[in-house]
């Protein structure tokens, strides 16, 4: 028996595919991988014993699955969160489809050449002194929850007033710099460390708490390293390494935030 295979079926298999993969993609290196993977199973199992009509395994099953739902949402809420920010931050927000350019016309606000530029010379002086420093830029998500235990600023953004801030013997450079509104709006503040076990065992606390902070929010979060003075970026749970003081800019001046 041949069974017939429509345009809506191949759509069909197509979307739970790119679903399928984008979770593996946000869940891949965390505790929650296994999980996943065990809860992907059970549901395979459960729909080859729904097609042979096994009526007492499908329904027992079928039970499970429908009160799983909520148990999964409490267990994986960091990594929907993080899902949520991914769409938004890669798809919503990407230069060739955004929302806010088809329905508003957005005008480009002057002095984000400077302030992306000051920013990757505070960088480039840090690296060369290896001064650990983790700056983080807020795009959409604010970043105010954050401030709690540091100190609000509001200072305006400048290479020596964010080298000052990081140097060893100031009582603000323990921390990560908050940036929010073309402003340096807070300093000394914890950020939420990642849970991500499969990183290079180079990465110190700093690496981690970035990571961490760009899957807590849709933040653009610059680390220079104390050990190195290697300069990373790391952004939606990834994080890109070993970067010079003009691709750092570059970046900055690509992501239209200023």
């Amino acid at each position: 028996m041949i069974v017939p295979i429509t345009i809506l079926d191949v759509i069909d298999i197509l979307l739970v595919a790119v679903i399928l993969f984008q979770l593996y993609r946000l869940l891949k290196g965390t505790s929650a991988i296994s999980i996943f993977i065990v809860i992907f199973f059970i549901y395979l199992f459960w729909l080859i014993v729904k097609a042979l009509n096994m009526q007492l395994i499908s329904s027992l099953l079928g039970q499970v699955i429908g009160v799983g739902v909520i148990a999964l949402i409490i267990v994986f809420q960091q990594e929907v969160r993080r899902f949520l920010l991914l769409l938004g931050t890669k798809y919503i927000k990407n230069n060739r489809f955004s929302l806010t350019r088809l329905f508003f016309s957005r005008k480009e606000e002057p002095g984000g050449l400077a302030i992306a530029g000051e920013i990757a010379r505070a960088a480039e002086g840090l690296a060369a002194k290896k001064t650990g420093a983790l700056i983080v830029i807020g795009r959409q998500s604010r970043l105010g929850m954050y401030t709690e235990g540091g100190e609000v600023l509001k200072a305006q953004i400048s290479a020596e007033l964010l080298e000052t801030i990081f140097f060893k013997n100031t009582p603000l450079h323990d921390g990560a710099v908050l940036i929010e509104d073309r402003l340096i709006f807070a300093a000394r503040c914890p950020l939420p460390v990642t849970e991500q076990f499969t990183l290079p065992p180079h990465f110190g606390m700093r690496h981690r708490a970035a990571i961490g902070m760009s899957e807590h929010t849709d933040a653009l979060v610059i680390v220079v390293s104390e050990e190195t003075g290697r300069i990373s970026v790391a952004d939606a749970g990834e994080i890109r390494s070993n970067l010079t003081p003009n691709e750092l800019r570059n970046i900055l001046l690509m992501e239209k935030i200023w």
